[in-house]
Protein backbone atom coordinates (compact mmCIF):
# COMPACT_ATOMS: atom_id res chain seq x y z
CA UNK A 1 0.00 0.00 0.00
CA UNK A 2 2.86 2.20 1.13
CA UNK A 3 4.45 2.20 -2.79
CA UNK A 4 1.30 2.86 -4.58
CA UNK A 5 0.77 5.57 -2.04
CA UNK A 6 4.01 6.98 -3.35
CA UNK A 7 3.79 6.69 -6.68
CA UNK A 8 0.17 8.73 -6.45
CA UNK A 9 2.03 11.23 -4.38
CA UNK A 10 4.97 11.31 -7.10
CA UNK A 11 2.36 11.80 -10.40
CA UNK A 12 0.89 14.58 -8.05
CA UNK A 13 4.48 16.28 -7.70
CA UNK A 14 5.07 15.85 -11.36
CA UNK A 15 1.35 17.58 -12.20
CA UNK A 16 1.81 20.46 -9.85
CA UNK A 17 5.42 21.15 -11.22
CA UNK A 18 3.50 20.76 -15.08
CA UNK A 19 1.17 23.00 -13.97
CA UNK A 20 2.80 25.59 -12.57
CA UNK A 21 5.41 25.62 -15.85
CA UNK A 22 2.54 25.22 -18.33
CA UNK A 23 1.45 28.69 -16.40
CA UNK A 24 4.78 30.10 -16.87
CA UNK A 25 6.06 29.75 -20.04
CA UNK A 26 2.78 27.85 -21.55
CA UNK A 27 2.59 24.61 -22.90
CA UNK A 28 4.55 25.04 -25.87
CA UNK A 29 7.52 26.99 -23.92
CA UNK A 30 7.83 24.02 -21.70
CA UNK A 31 10.10 21.03 -21.70
CA UNK A 32 10.22 17.70 -19.67
CA UNK A 33 13.75 18.88 -18.96
CA UNK A 34 12.14 21.73 -17.18
CA UNK A 35 9.30 19.45 -15.29
CA UNK A 36 12.33 17.06 -14.86
CA UNK A 37 14.19 19.19 -12.99
CA UNK A 38 11.67 21.14 -10.82
CA UNK A 39 10.41 17.90 -9.31
CA UNK A 40 14.54 16.49 -9.29
CA UNK A 41 13.28 13.28 -10.78
CA UNK A 42 15.01 11.02 -13.43
CA UNK A 43 13.94 11.02 -17.31
CA UNK A 44 12.48 7.22 -16.50
CA UNK A 45 10.51 7.97 -13.59
CA UNK A 46 8.55 10.79 -15.67
CA UNK A 47 8.17 8.37 -18.33
CA UNK A 48 6.62 5.75 -16.12
CA UNK A 49 3.85 8.14 -14.67
CA UNK A 50 3.37 9.70 -18.39
CA UNK A 51 3.45 8.69 -21.82
CA UNK A 52 4.77 12.36 -23.02
CA UNK A 53 4.16 15.90 -22.09
CA UNK A 54 0.67 15.73 -23.93
CA UNK A 55 -0.44 12.98 -21.27
CA UNK A 56 0.61 15.33 -18.37
CA UNK A 57 -1.56 18.13 -20.14
CA UNK A 58 -4.31 15.83 -20.55
CA UNK A 59 -4.04 14.54 -16.92
CA UNK A 60 -3.80 18.65 -16.26
CA UNK A 61 -7.13 18.43 -17.44
CA UNK A 62 -8.91 16.22 -16.39
CA UNK A 63 -7.65 17.15 -12.73
CA UNK A 64 -9.65 20.94 -13.35
CA UNK A 65 -12.84 19.23 -14.31
CA UNK A 66 -13.04 16.65 -12.01
CA UNK A 67 -12.45 19.71 -9.18
CA UNK A 68 -15.15 21.35 -11.66
CA UNK A 69 -17.51 18.57 -11.56
CA UNK A 70 -17.80 18.26 -7.86
CA UNK A 71 -18.14 21.66 -7.22
CA UNK A 72 -20.98 21.56 -9.23
CA UNK A 73 -22.36 18.68 -7.75
CA UNK A 74 -21.88 19.94 -4.25
CA UNK A 75 -23.55 23.03 -5.48
CA UNK A 76 -26.82 21.07 -7.39
CA UNK A 77 -27.03 18.79 -3.82
CA UNK A 78 -27.33 21.63 -1.23
CA UNK A 79 -31.07 21.69 -0.92
CA UNK A 80 -30.81 24.54 1.64
CA UNK A 81 -30.55 26.71 -1.28
CA UNK A 82 -33.35 27.76 -4.18
CA UNK A 83 -33.70 25.36 -7.11
CA UNK A 84 -33.34 28.85 -9.04
CA UNK A 85 -30.40 29.54 -6.76
CA UNK A 86 -28.71 26.55 -7.21
CA UNK A 87 -28.69 26.64 -11.34
CA UNK A 88 -27.35 30.14 -11.34
CA UNK A 89 -24.46 28.83 -9.19
CA UNK A 90 -23.67 25.69 -10.78
CA UNK A 91 -23.37 28.11 -14.18
CA UNK A 92 -21.15 30.67 -12.27
CA UNK A 93 -19.25 27.78 -10.61
CA UNK A 94 -17.86 27.39 -13.93
CA UNK A 95 -15.80 29.99 -14.15
CA UNK A 96 -14.95 29.88 -10.63
CA UNK A 97 -10.81 30.82 -10.86
CA UNK A 98 -10.34 28.77 -7.17
CA UNK A 99 -12.00 26.05 -9.00
CA UNK A 100 -8.00 24.83 -10.13
CA UNK A 101 -6.26 28.07 -9.35
CA UNK A 102 -5.77 31.59 -11.35
CA UNK A 103 -2.55 30.14 -12.69
CA UNK A 104 -4.55 27.19 -15.06
CA UNK A 105 -7.46 29.83 -16.17
CA UNK A 106 -4.68 32.40 -17.30
CA UNK A 107 -2.64 30.18 -18.94
CA UNK A 108 -5.81 28.08 -20.69
CA UNK A 109 -6.38 31.49 -22.28
CA UNK A 110 -2.97 31.76 -23.99
CA UNK A 111 -3.30 31.14 -27.64
CA UNK A 112 -1.02 28.58 -27.64
CA UNK A 113 -3.16 26.92 -24.81
CA UNK A 114 -6.58 26.53 -27.03
CA UNK A 115 -5.88 22.38 -27.43
CA UNK A 116 -6.06 22.74 -23.94
CA UNK A 117 -9.03 25.23 -23.14
CA UNK A 118 -11.38 23.20 -26.25
CA UNK A 119 -10.75 20.08 -24.42
CA UNK A 120 -12.03 21.79 -21.22
CA UNK A 121 -14.82 22.97 -23.08
CA UNK A 122 -15.84 20.49 -24.40
CA UNK A 123 -16.32 18.40 -20.90
CA UNK A 124 -17.82 21.37 -19.45
CA UNK A 125 -21.02 20.65 -21.54
CA UNK A 126 -20.75 16.95 -21.36
CA UNK A 127 -20.64 17.09 -17.55
CA UNK A 128 -22.58 20.04 -16.87
CA UNK A 129 -25.26 20.13 -18.79
CA UNK A 130 -26.95 16.54 -17.08
CA UNK A 131 -26.24 18.48 -13.57
CA UNK A 132 -28.38 21.40 -14.81
CA UNK A 133 -31.10 19.59 -16.70
CA UNK A 134 -31.49 17.30 -13.26
CA UNK A 135 -32.00 20.49 -11.32
CA UNK A 136 -34.61 21.86 -13.85
CA UNK A 137 -36.15 18.65 -13.70
CA UNK A 138 -36.49 19.02 -9.40
CA UNK A 139 -38.08 22.08 -10.61
CA UNK A 140 -40.62 21.13 -13.13
CA UNK A 141 -41.74 18.43 -10.80
CA UNK A 142 -42.48 21.20 -8.22
CA UNK A 143 -43.97 23.27 -10.80
CA UNK A 144 -41.42 26.34 -10.80
CA UNK A 145 -39.99 25.59 -14.26
CA UNK A 146 -42.43 25.26 -17.55
CA UNK A 147 -40.05 23.93 -20.11
CA UNK A 148 -40.48 21.07 -22.37
CA UNK A 149 -36.63 21.59 -22.74
CA UNK A 150 -34.74 21.07 -19.62
CA UNK A 151 -31.27 19.73 -21.37
CA UNK A 152 -31.18 22.41 -24.12
CA UNK A 153 -32.09 25.36 -22.12
CA UNK A 154 -28.95 24.36 -19.61
CA UNK A 155 -26.79 23.51 -22.97
CA UNK A 156 -27.47 27.51 -24.13
CA UNK A 157 -26.51 28.82 -20.71
CA UNK A 158 -23.49 27.61 -20.47
CA UNK A 159 -22.57 27.93 -23.95
CA UNK A 160 -23.25 31.38 -23.52
CA UNK A 161 -21.64 32.06 -20.14
CA UNK A 162 -18.71 30.46 -21.10
CA UNK A 163 -18.28 32.11 -24.48
CA UNK A 164 -19.17 35.68 -23.07
CA UNK A 165 -18.02 35.63 -19.25
CA UNK A 166 -14.81 33.63 -19.18
CA UNK A 167 -12.40 36.64 -20.91
CA UNK A 168 -11.28 34.33 -23.81
CA UNK A 169 -11.79 36.60 -26.76
CA UNK A 170 -14.41 39.17 -25.76
CA UNK A 171 -13.35 42.60 -25.02
CA UNK A 172 -16.23 44.78 -23.38
CA UNK A 173 -16.57 47.61 -21.32
CA UNK A 174 -18.11 47.17 -17.71
CA UNK A 175 -21.59 48.92 -19.12
CA UNK A 176 -21.42 46.35 -21.96
CA UNK A 177 -20.56 43.16 -19.62
CA UNK A 178 -23.37 44.43 -17.24
CA UNK A 179 -25.96 44.55 -20.39
CA UNK A 180 -24.86 41.24 -21.20
CA UNK A 181 -25.67 39.89 -17.46
CA UNK A 182 -28.99 41.57 -17.79
CA UNK A 183 -29.56 39.75 -21.20
CA UNK A 184 -28.31 36.65 -19.68
CA UNK A 185 -31.01 36.70 -16.54
CA UNK A 186 -33.58 38.10 -19.00
CA UNK A 187 -33.82 35.54 -21.14
CA UNK A 188 -33.03 32.68 -18.74
CA UNK A 189 -36.09 33.45 -16.87
CA UNK A 190 -37.80 33.39 -20.19
CA UNK A 191 -36.01 29.68 -21.21
CA UNK A 192 -37.13 28.46 -17.93
CA UNK A 193 -40.49 29.78 -18.05
CA UNK A 194 -40.29 31.58 -14.19
CA UNK A 195 -41.90 35.02 -13.51
CA UNK A 196 -39.57 37.89 -14.84
CA UNK A 197 -37.16 38.89 -11.91
CA UNK A 198 -37.21 35.70 -10.39
CA UNK A 199 -33.02 35.76 -11.13
CA UNK A 200 -32.30 39.31 -10.40
CA UNK A 201 -30.30 37.70 -7.21
CA UNK A 202 -28.01 36.68 -9.84
CA UNK A 203 -26.38 39.62 -10.73
CA UNK A 204 -23.85 39.68 -7.43
CA UNK A 205 -22.81 36.54 -8.55
CA UNK A 206 -21.02 38.53 -11.54
CA UNK A 207 -19.47 41.02 -9.27
CA UNK A 208 -19.02 43.99 -11.35
CA UNK A 209 -21.78 45.01 -13.73
CA UNK A 210 -24.92 43.85 -11.71
CA UNK A 211 -27.19 46.78 -11.21
CA UNK A 212 -30.18 48.37 -13.17
CA UNK A 213 -33.22 46.82 -14.21
CA UNK A 214 -34.61 44.49 -17.43
CA UNK A 215 -35.02 46.82 -19.84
Amino acid sequence: MRIVKEAEERRNEILDAADELFAQKGFDGTSTNEILEKVGIARGTLYYHFKSKEDIMDTLIERHNVRLMEAARQIAADKTLAIHERIVRVVMALNLRSASGPEIIEHLHKPQNALMHQKIQKAIFGGVTPILAEIIGEGIEKGQFNTPYPYECMEMAIAYVNTVFDGDGVEMTEEERASRIRAFIFNLERLLGVESGSLLFARQMFGSGSRGGHE
